[in-house]
């Protein structure tokens, strides 16, 4: 299957699965497990030396247009920063913060070869902390599911800081 292929059924399963959500609540998070966990643990507590806000941004949406651009590839959506870095190993807080009043978003981190590693929900008007913790060096893929192909982010684990 190819990667894209992939991706695509990843996404399609999670935008039912937030379309259900939307009905009757929001599902739970799907933190990492099993394998997961090799590559990433992630916890709600902890008080790391690390941290980080990441931040939802509108750029075009039907509200307050351009309506142009709107009109030709929809509402717009971004985090913001896009790309942050990490240590391997080093436990990092990373805030979420969804600025919009009435769009809900997600968090997807796929490992390299797209498999999810987990999934949050980031509720409007709402702050959504994580402890992360990578355990393998590389360039991490995130994506918002409901706002593709836009809306999506990456985050470089560099190898552990000198002492």
């Amino acid at each position: 299957m190819s990667k894209t292929l992939r991706l695509s059924l990843v996404v399609a399963a999670t935008i039912g699965l937030t379309a259900h959500a939307a009905n009757e609540g929001l599902p739970a998070d799907q933190l990492p497990s099993g394998a997961a966990e090799k590559v990433v643990s992630v916890t709600r507590s902890g008080a790391p030396p690390a941290s980080l806000t990441v931040i939802t941004e509108a750029i075009a949406i039907r509200e307050t247009g351009p309506k142009e651009t709107v009109e030709h590839f929809g509402e717009i959506y971004t985090f913001s920063p896009p790309l942050f870095v990490v240590h391997r190993d080093e436990a990092t807080r990373i805030t979420f913060r969804n600025l919009q009043p009435d769009d809900l978003h997600d968090f997807m981190l796929v490992d390299r070869s797209r498999n999810p590693l987990m999934h949050i929900m980031l509720p409007p008007l709402r702050e959504t902390s994580y402890t992360f913790s990578f355990h393998k060096e590389g360039l991490f893929n995130f994506y918002c599911t409901m706002h593709q192909p836009v809306m999506s982010g990456q985050i470089l684990v560099l190898p552990p800081e000198p002492n």
